[in-house]
């Protein structure tokens, strides 16, 4: 079977969460606390659909190969009218076993043109610093680091 891109679904919940914490998994010191700090896992579909956005799933044989998600941000300056829109890249997240096949570039396809055919004039996301090999991979995309850096 080839790989297939969808919506996704709250149903999706445990496959998308498990997948989350495969690739949280190479990185020591790294957990994951579902209930206690991430609750929207449970239906990621509604919470990005309710923001405004959307989510995908990347599906291969049957199983959860990578998921993405993006939503507008509020401006910040409701009264500035000609601000470009601003879009959020959230959750890219590729299983490992996966990394390197393409899923992830036909993923950030998927997202950025959507963001771009809702009216996105730039569109940015936010990583862990401990994530070296998606801040490589964001750089093959043209992503560029700017911003604070958080230390946790």
């Amino acid at each position: 079977m080839a790989l297939a891109i969808r919506p996704g679904r709250d149903a999706d919940a445990e496959p998308l969460i498990a997948l989350i914490a495969a690739c949280w998994g190479m990185y020591p010191g790294v957990r994951m606390d579902v209930d206690g700090e991430m609750p929207e896992l449970r239906a990621l579909a509604s919470y990005y659909a309710k923001a405004g956005g959307m989510l995908w799933v990347a599906e291969d044989d049957g199983s959860t190969r990578g998921m993405v998600a993006v939503r507008p941000l509020p401006p910040a300056d409701a009264g500035v009218a000609a601000a470009p829109a601003v879009w959020e890249l959230c959750r890219v997240y590729v299983h490992p076993s996966q990394h390197g096949g393409g899923i992830g570039h036909a993923l950030l396809d998927t997202a950025e043109a959507h963001a771009i055919a809702a009216g996105a004039g730039r569109i940015v996301l936010w990583s862990d610093t401990r994530f070296d090999r998606a801040h490589r991979f964001y750089e093959k995309r043209s992503y560029v680091r700017s911003g604070p850096i958080r230390v946790l």
